[in-house]
């Protein structure tokens, strides 16, 4: 199947201060700018019907000038298109209605023209995902860039797809792989070699101006694998026979957040306003979350802003997960408490993935320098359909489950005392450094733990041992990082799979380890 259209937030190469700034942008079969003035009314009868929380502001500046949001072509900007109506500034929306103030979406979705049209002062908000702002934000420095509210995590927008033979991220090994540079898709690439302690010096990278490319190499079967995104991916598996999906960010869902960000200034002058139009986002975001019938017309207004079929977007829309209130108090901790993935974590980590392949400074401006939380900080909203996303709960394992290939594995060397399956304050250290980042942002795989070891007493003796020991790990996880339990495959090998000849001691050290695998869906 040929798909004539698709949500391809492709991708551009910026240099920036002697920095390269990336980023994604679709470029065909869009909506040119004259046709996003069509205003999709909300339903009196929808069954969620949120409040505001923060009050009417008056005399707004934004009467005479909207707030100008700049987006692409991309479902997770869902929630303020459809509290807006559509993607013109209207005096009939809700939020000129609940708020007194007006905004308008300009789809500008060439990347280099997005961040010049800000710059210009032509959009004030403007998008870019928190993985990937590493890659731009020293470069805008001088315009003082602040990110203040989260809209959406990719749910499924981003997939690995790759021939019959590859069956786990391992076997990429030596392999090529398309990617399109210093996208979300390259992001996607660097997590997935993480946890299975890889780097991209591991794979041959192929490095496309857009997901669209890298797709069409792997369909002209020039790669054995490539980042793709949705729904692209149908069409590379109906065109390679025997391909298939590695995985996705529907199971890496805590990897690529899209958020937005504005001048320091503007913030500085809008505060009230800014906190408006966050607090109508965030509420529209959670009545799509809630209720089928905000979701319908959610879908007719980006047909109409984005000119798309509206079947088109029903198949597309649930690629992204929109993100409510307490997700984006979690995502900005606003708490001080939070136990996941948090903004600053997603900024800081990726910034490091992206460095070592030279595509960010080394030293990047910290987190609290470009982001401003003033504005979430004034919201109050409240109810079950502003609650966080649940964490996701497994059922007990399966036999077809315990038995399950590994999508990912990565072999830890923890040093146990003799005898011992006693966790001290190093093994913690290291879990934390080498695993559990991975437990976090790949939340929706089950994750096995196997414990090895060296050939040094009765195999009973070890296997028992090693069984012992994988279980601690997986305890210690479940206690810090509050995982289902339900989550884990525990296995004690003992001495059967060893890594090197037990002949040495630098072979028997080798055995003596725990291997990290996520499994395959």
């Amino acid at each position: 199947m040929a798909l004539t259209r698709g949500f391809k937030r492709l991708s551009t190469v910026v240099v920036i201060a002697g920095v390269v700034g990336l980023g994604y942008y679709v470029v065909q079969n869009y909506a040119p700018q004259g046709s996003r003035g069509t205003t999709v009314k909300s339903s009196a009868s929808a069954a969620v019907r949120t409040k505001a929380s923060v009050p009417k502001v008056k005399n707004s500046v934004t009467v005479d000038n909207p707030i100008s949001v700049c987006v692409v072509t991309w479902p997770g900007y869902a929630g303020g298109q459809y509290f807006n109506g559509g993607f013109a500034a209207s005096k009939d929306s809700r939020y000129y209605k609940d708020y007194g103030i007006l905004v308008e979406f300009k789809l500008i979705d060439d990347f280099l023209a997005s961040r010049e049209a800000w710059k210009n002062d032509q959009c004030e908000v403007l998008w870019q995902t928190v993985d990937a702002y590493g890659t731009e934000v020293e470069g805008l420095t001088v315009f003082g860039p602040r990110g203040f509210f989260q809209s959406d995590w990719s749910y499924g927008g981003d997939v690995a797809v790759a021939t019959r033979d590859i069956t786990s991220v391992n076997d990429l090994r030596g392999k090529a792989v398309a990617a399109a540079l210093g996208t979300p898709s390259q992001t996607f690439l660097l997590r997935m070699l993480q946890a299975a302690g890889m780097k991209q010096s591991d794979v041959k990278f192929v490095s496309t101006n857009s997901a669209p490319e890298a797709n069409a190499l792997f369909k002209a079967r020039q790669v054995p694998a490539a980042i793709v995104w949705s729904p692209d991916d149908v069409d590379a598996l109906a065109n390679v026979p025997g391909s298939h999906r590695l995985a996705s960010t529907r199971e890496a869902s805590q990897i690529i957040a899209d958020f937005f960000f504005a001048k320091a200034v503007y913030i500085d002058s809008h505060l009230p306003e800014l906190a408006a139009m966050v607090d109508g986002w965030l509420r529209g975001a959670a009545e799509i979350n809630a209720d089928p019938q905000a979701k319908e017309q959610a879908v007719q207004i980006l047909a109409a802003g984005l000119n798309q079929p509206e079947s088109f977007i029903r198949e597309v829309i649930d690629n992204a997960r929109l993100t409510t209130y307490q997700d984006n108090v979690n995502f900005f901790n606003l708490e001080g408490t939070y136990a996941g993935v948090t903004g600053q974590e997603l900024y800081e980590t990726t910034g490091r993935l992206f460095a070592e392949v030279d595509l960010a400074p080394r030293v990047l401006p910290s987190w609290r320098s470009v982001t401003d939380l003033r504005v979430l900080r004034m919201l109050k909203l409240s109810g079950p359909e502003h609650a966080a996303w649940d964490v996701p709960r497994f059922s007990r394992p399966s036999e077809e489950v315990v038995k399950a290939g590994a999508l990912t594995t990565k072999p830890v060397t923890i040093t146990f005392p003799t005898g011992s399956a006693t966790l001290d304050d190093n093994m913690r250290y290291i879990i934390d450094e080498e695993f559990a980042e991975t437990a976090r942002t790949m939340l929706n795989l089950r994750i096995r733990i196997e414990g090895n070891t060296d050939n040094i007493g009765s195999a009973a003796t070890n296997e028992v041992l090693s069984l012992r020991r994988a279980q601690a790990v997986a305890d210690y996880l479940v206690n810090k990082y509050r995982f289902d339990p339900n989550r884990f495959v525990v296995t004690g090998n003992g001495p059967r799979k060893p890594a090197a000849s037990n002949d040495t001691e630098a072979g028997r050290q080798k055995n003596r380890r725990t291997d990290f695998e996520l499994l395959r869906q």
